[in-house]
């Protein structure tokens, strides 16, 4: 595989790499974090959120460290590959995978719904089957092109976010918002410490796959410079709206209506403008952005993952080839719309715990997000000890207690995953099994695959950094 199929452009600013950070993850503004609500209550959950936000706060400022030591196109697979051997590398890119390939399938049905809303006549699966479709086309044309939008869509998307905080702020009330906001009592008590812990899923939705925007490091100029700018200014951009919009929500009027829907935010805005208010349909019209730059960043983050992983023998080496003209992953971006459009088409024909396949592949998605989480940082630990040479052009701050504090919190929030959601850990671990099994099975494929400096650590040349897969033949 030679630099001209192997190799990826680097095209991508400071802006466009914030814009796909934030993108990525600010449909879990809009949707999905409301039904922690219904576990933990409004003043439980926002206890579980700012836990939530510390360890993502603490994780992207140590995860940096890795991103900007090993700009890598495979992002958590490289930094565990490099430190922990193939074992390592397999566990991080499989669960990897699962995060950035599972998450797709239910964000293209919201904007099925979404638009079917709008136009009943529609039908939802083909509609999120078309999005598909559609923004896998946008990405193989082009990662310039691609960022750019999605840097224009998240703009609007924030823009979107900022107005409806604005409007239903003159009816905001603390009383509303915490009326009996622990778990369903007025008053902090013991038993309102097991709802804050099964609503750590739904806290997470709120900053899942902001670690996606290490995968265009090989894409991405000066990445010493840009990533950091980029992932601190994406990390503290989606605190605040995260904070904002759920209490701003909370306070608008009873909160217990919001908690078991998936538009919280219209439906909190007609509590204080009405079903007929001009802001209203705005919101309604514009939500599809948020919906829209997330599921567009996820389809470039998993086109990244399953590049790499394949460039470096742990899949299938033709899923590593890159378009000879657009200079992107034409055969990883199809092979991950094909997951997502089977999903998409099974999601009424498979049910687990009496929830149709998509509500339990984003399960599935957290599950990879948390293990990912937990061997970065033990990543990042044993390269500080392993390579203490190894150029950081941005250190972890606050070293070890920051990077420890990220792992510990992961460690908490798998630990409540696998208590309330057993059937589904299941699931996951016996998937982890068959994935480990085809990774014994290809030790050969592994051994074929080009030198990889990034990956195995060993001096090269500027050039060698930036197509490491320069040695292998074309295909």
């Amino acid at each position: 595989m030679s630099s001209n199929t192997h190799g990826l452009a680097r095209k991508l600013g400071g802006w466009q790499l914030w814009g796909i950070a934030v993108g990525l993850v600010i449909s879990g503004e809009y949707f999905g974090w409301s039904y922690g609500w219904a576990q933990a209550g409004t003043l439980g959950f926002l206890g579980t959120s700012l836990f939530v936000a510390l360890m993502y706060t603490a994780f992207i400022f140590s995860f940096t460290e890795l991103t900007t030591a090993i700009p890598h196109a495979g992002g958590p697979f490289a930094y565990a590959r490099r430190a922990f051997g193939p074992v390592g590398g397999f566990i991080a890119g499989f669960a990897t995978l699962c995060e950035f390939v599972f998450a797709p399938p239910a964000i293209a049905l919201a904007i099925g719904a979404y638009l079917n809303v709008q136009f009943p006549a529609l039908d939802l699966k083909w509609i999120a089957c078309c999005a598909y479709l559609l923004f896998m086309a946008l990405n193989i044309v082009g990662v310039s092109i691609a960022a750019t939008f999605e840097l224009c869509v998240t703009l609007l998307a924030i823009f979107e976010l900022l107005v409806f905080m604005g409007v239903v702020a003159p009816g905001f009330d603390w009383a509303n918002f915490g009326h009996h906001g622990w778990a369903g009592q007025d008053g902090f008590s013991v038993s309102a410490i097991g709802g804050m812990f099964a609503a750590i899923p739904f806290a997470i939705w709120f900053f899942l796959a902001i670690e996606g925007a290490a995968m265009a490091a090989e894409e991405a100029r000066d990445p010493t410079r840009t990533i950091p700018r980029a992932y601190i200014a994406g990390i503290l951009t989606l605190v605040v709206l995260a904070l904002g919009v759920m209490i701003m929500a909370g306070g608008a009027g009873d909160w217990s209506k919001l908690a078991n829907i998936n538009d919280p935010l219209p439906q909190a805005m007609k509590m204080i403008v009405g079903d007929s208010s001009g802001w209203l349909h705005m919101l309604v019209w514009l939500g599809l952005f948020g919906l829209i730059a997330s599921f567009h960043g996820i389809i470039m983050g998993y086109s990244r993952q399953i590049f790499a992983l394949a460039r470096a023998g742990f899949l299938p080496p033709a899923l590593a080839v890159v378009h000879p003209r657009f200079k992107t992953p034409h055969r990883a971006i199809l092979a991950g719309g094909v997951i997502g459009i089977a999903a998409i088409f099974s999601d009424n024909l498979i049910e687990i715990g009496g929830l149709p396949l998509t509500a339990n592949i984003v399960t599935l998605s957290v599950f990879g997000a948390i293990v990912m989480y937990i061997i970065s940082m033990l990543s990042l630990f044993k390269l500080r000890r392993s390579e203490p040479a190894l150029a950081r052009p941005f250190r972890a701050p606050g070293f070890p207690l920051v990077p420890a504090t990220a792992l510990g919190c992961a460690l908490i929030c798998l630990l409540a995953m696998l208590y309330y959601n057993q059937l589904l850990a299941l699931i996951f671990a016996l998937t982890l099994l068959a994935g480990f099994a085809y990774f014994v099975l290809t030790h050969r494929q592994r051994a074929n695959a080009g030198s990889d400096a990034l990956l195995d650590g060993v001096a090269a040349t500027a050039d060698d950094s930036l197509t490491p897969s320069a040695a292998t033949v074309n295909q």
